[in-house]
C-alpha cells in the first residue's frame, strides 16, 4: 500500500501556534488557580452509595430530596442503568457532631449516613435497595491527592531521563514541554467544566502522558534519521520532512483511538464518562 504523501508547512505554522498553545495554557493555569478542580470523593473523603430503584429514576428529583433533608455537598447520577444511582456524599459536618454525641461503634460511626440517606429515600420509594456502600476518610483522601501528583512529577521525571538517553537532552527538554501541554490543557478543560475530578480521571492523566509520548517518540525517531540521511538541508526542512512523514501514521492512530473514546463516552455509562471526557480532550 502506498504511503500518503504530504508536503504540509508545519514549521511556517509555528509562531500562531505557539500563541494559541499559549494563550490555552494561559487560560487553563488561570482557571486552575482561580477555580480549582471540583474534586471527587476518591481525594475529599465521604460516602459512595450504590442504590438500585424497581423502575427508572430521575437523578436530579433524588439530589433535590437529600438537599431538602439537610444533605449537603453531593452528586447523584445513573449508574450503568436508569434503574440504578451512584450517590456521592462529602463528609457530612452536621452528621459526624450527631455521631458524636451518640454511643456509637467506631465501625458503625461509617455506616450510620448512608443508612439515613437509604431511610430518606425509601420514604419516596419503599422498595429502594442499597447495592454497594464505599466510605473514604478525609486523610485517606489527602493521601491519593499527594501519591497521584507524586506519580504524575514521577512519570515526567522518568520521561525526561529516558528521551535525555535515547536521543539528547535538547529532545527531552521539548518533550516533557509538549506532554506538561497536554496535562495542563486537559487540567484546564476540568476546571471550566466542573467535571468531577476522581482517581479514573487521573488514570487518564497518567494515559495521555503515555500516549503523547508515543507519538513524540516516533516523530524523535524520524527526525533522528533525516537529519542523517538530509544532511544539506536546513533544520527547519528537515523538521518539515519528518513531521509529514509520520503525519499518517499520527492521524490513523488518534482517529481509531477517538472512535473507541466517543464511544466510551457517548454509550459507556457515568462510570466512565469523565475518564473518556479527558482522554478525548488528551487526544485532540
Amino acid at each position: 500500500m502506498k504511503q500518503l504523501s504530504t508536503h504540509i508547512n508545519f514549521m511556517g505554522m509555528r509562531k500562531p501556534a505557539v500563541f494559541l498553545s499559549g494563550a490555552l495554557i494561559f487560560i487553563s493555569l488561570a482557571m486552575l488557580l482561580f477555580r480549582g478542580l471540583e474534586l471527587g470523593v476518591d481525594f475529599t473523603g465521604g460516602t459512595v452509595m450504590e442504590l438500585s430503584y424497581p423502575s427508572a429514576v430521575e437523578p436530579t428529583e433524588i439530589k433535590a430530596l437529600l438537599e431538602k433533608e439537610g444533605f449537603e455537598d453531593l452528586t447523584v447520577q445513573h449508574f450503568g442503568s436508569i434503574e440504578k444511582v451512584l450517590i456521592r456524599i462529602a463528609p457530612q459536618k452536621k452528621q459526624e457532631v450527631d455521631v458524636e454525641k451518640k454511643p456509637v461503634a467506631k465501625q458503625d460511626k461509617k455506616s450510620v449516613l448512608s443508612n439515613k440517606v437509604l431511610q430518606v429515600l425509601q420514604m419516596q420509594v419503599a422498595d429502594v435497595k442499597m447495592d454497594r456502600v464505599e466510605f473514604v476518610g478525609p486523610q485517606i483522601g489527602e493521601e491519593l491527592r499527594e501519591q497521584g501528583g507524586l506519580a504524575m512529577l514521577y512519570a515526567l521525571i522518568g520521561i525526561l531521563i529516558y528521551i535525555t538517553l535515547r536521543f539528547e537532552f535538547r529532545f527531552s527538554v521539548g518533550a516533557i514541554v509538549a506532554l506538561i501541554h497536554d496535562v495542563v490543557i486537559t487540567l484546564g478543560f476540568f476546571a471550566i467544566t466542573r467535571v468531577e475530578f476522581d482517581l479514573t480521571v487521573l488514570a487518564a492523566i497518567l494515559a495521555i502522558i503515555g500516549y503523547s509520548l508515543n507519538d513524540t517518540i516516533v516523530v524523535f525517531d524520524r527526525v533522528r534519521e533525516n537529519f542523517t540521511v538530509l544532511r544539506k538541508k536546513e533544520p527547519e526542512e528537515i523538521l518539515n520532512a519528518s513531521v509529514n512523514q509520520t503525519l499518517s501514521r499520527t492521524i490513523v492512530t488518534s482517529l481509531t483511538t477517538l472512535l473507541v473514546l466517543l464511544a466510551l463516552y457517548f454509550i459507556g455509562g457515568e462510570a466512565v464518562h469523565a475518564f473518556a471526557a479527558a482522554m478525548i480532550v488528551g487526544v485532540v
